[in-house]
């Protein structure tokens, strides 16, 4: 009997929208740990898997050989390759696709390649209105890959000690 009149006694003073107010009161005169994102940025992890990038070698060659690994390691099935037999008897790629709206990010293509050809950067701030604009070539994925060079390279070289 003492627990019912408890209860009715909490239910009609309000006790449990008072003791919410006060805890939102509590957090009213504390510093706000909210970051105001264009103009502030988190720091970012080594190892955080970005847009995909195709790099080249230092005398401006790609770097892909055409093994195809990536392709048959993706689990979204997002990369397509193809590719031909150079007249000095190497293989390239003649096209290189990745569709970003079935890619999950998980890094299994760059971790497969043997010579450091797909990588993906910390470019987090793309988008497209349209399909087709997260459908990325090879050219556009060369041009990604040109432009963050340093950038890849540079985290490439901080996460080594851990691959």
């Amino acid at each position: 009997m003492f627990q019912v009149i408890k209860e009715f006694l909490n239910s009609l003073l309000l006790r449990e929208m008072l003791k919410g107010m006060g805890l939102t009161m509590s957090y009213m005169f504390t510093t706000p740990i909210t970051i105001l994102y264009p103009m502030e940025k988190t720091p970012m992890s080594p190892r955080f898997r970005g847009l995909h990038a195709l790099r080249r070698y230092a005398n401006g060659e790609e770097r892909c050989i055409a093994c195809k690994l990536c392709e048959a390691v993706c689990p979204a099935m997002a990369i397509t390759i193809e590719s031909e037999q150079r007249a000095d008897g190497s293989r390239r790629t003649t096209r290189y696709d990745i569709d970003l709206t079935k890619c999950i990010f998980c890094g299994f293509c760059e971790e497969s390649c043997p010579v450091d050809s797909i990588v993906e950067t910390h470019i987090h701030e793309y988008h497209g209105e349209k399909r087709g604009d997260l459908y990325f070539t090879k050219e556009m994925l060369l041009a990604v890959g040109d432009r963050y060079e340093a950038e890849i390279a540079a985290n490439r070289e901080a996460d080594a000690a851990y691959r």
